[in-house]
């Protein structure tokens, strides 16, 4: 049984996990931007942590915890909140491990039950977490939330893993959830050895590039975006349902390959070969989460390159 329920009126008070990750840093600064008060969850030792203790400000708050000890974090911020402010909304975004180390995937499981138990134990009314279009595999034509799932990586399958359990278990605790499947994020903080900060990398330095067919259809989505989404879906998302997080705006991968070439270095050479194996092509639907909350991308392709500079 779902239900609509809006929390901009009351959504006042976030935890946050994964707040320093690629994505985690862009939902943090969003919510500190529209005046929510944001306790960041940061794994100790992380080499990007700085990005949050950065932020430092009357509505942040910083706890280092590693994710295998999530279930203290009730005790602990019980010690150190003396507001007496409820919590209102828990974003459950960290996740660690190799993308097909099944045992390493694994581990993320009972820590996102771990997590959901403890936004429970705080008081929160919601639980949104970020899964992965790696849940629906190599899916052919438009991709719906009602696409069958069949992941084919150790990361896809332990996401869908978590996306069930963790929704049966916050309907027995009687707290609200919220799962968005995030597609290809781009933009500020986002790693190297990916698709476009490597290409803008390789362009910039006038070289050759070598490249698979290209062919398959991509979705990019500035993580800007994608946290204004999180933000929207945790205001006026549905109770127990599912959503698509990307832009909606597919092509071929090599269409967005040239539009990079034609700002960086038009006279770059670049070599097209084969299909990749396996063969991943996205077209994504927004419907779903445009009619649920609103929410539309407004960051343009060429913007979101220009936060590789």
């Amino acid at each position: 049984m779902v239900s609509y329920c809006l929390y901009d009126k009351y959504m006042k008070k976030i935890i946050i996990t994964g707040a320093a990750g690629f994505f985690g840093i862009n939902l943090t600064k969003s919510l500190l931007q529209k005046e929510y008060k944001v306790t960041a969850v940061l794994r100790p030792q992380s080499a990007h942590n700085r990005r949050v203790e950065e932020l430092v400000g009357d509505n942040l708050d910083i706890i280092y915890l590693d994710m295998k000890e999530i279930a203290e974090l009730p005790v602990i911020l019980a010690g150190q909140d003396n507001t007496g402010e409820p919590y209102d909304t828990f974003f459950h975004i960290a996740w660690q491990g190799g993308r097909n180390n099944a045992r390493e995937q694994a581990e993320n499981i009972p820590e996102a039950l771990e997590a959901l138990e403890a936004a429970k134990a705080l008081g929160c009314k919601r639980f949104i977490c970020s899964g992965s279009q790696a849940e629906y595999g190599a899916a052919d034509g438009l991709i719906t939330e009602e696409t069958p799932l069949k992941p084919f990586s150790a990361y896809g399958a332990a996401k869908t893993a978590a996306s069930q359990l963790t929704r049966i278990r916050a309907e027995q605790l009687g707290i609200e959830w919220v799962w968005g499947r995030i597609f290809s994020l781009i933009g500020r903080y986002e790693p190297g050895g990916r698709m476009l900060p490597d290409l803008v990398e390789r362009l910039k330095n006038k070289e050759d590039i070598v490249l698979s067919s290209c062919r398959q259809n991509w979705d990019y989505l500035d993580a800007e975006d994608a946290a204004e989404a999180f933000i929207s879906l945790a205001e006026k998302g549905r109770n127990g349902e599912i959503y698509n997080v990307a832009s909606g705006d597919y092509h071929s991968l090599s269409y967005f390959v040239e539009k990079t070439k034609t700002i960086y270095n038009p006279e770059a050479k670049i070599t097209y070969g084969v299909d990749p194996d396996p063969f991943v092509t996205l077209s994504p639907s927004i419907e779903k989460l445009r009619v649920d909350t609103g929410w539309e991308p407004k960051v343009p392709f060429e913007e979101s390159l220009k936060k590789y500079d």
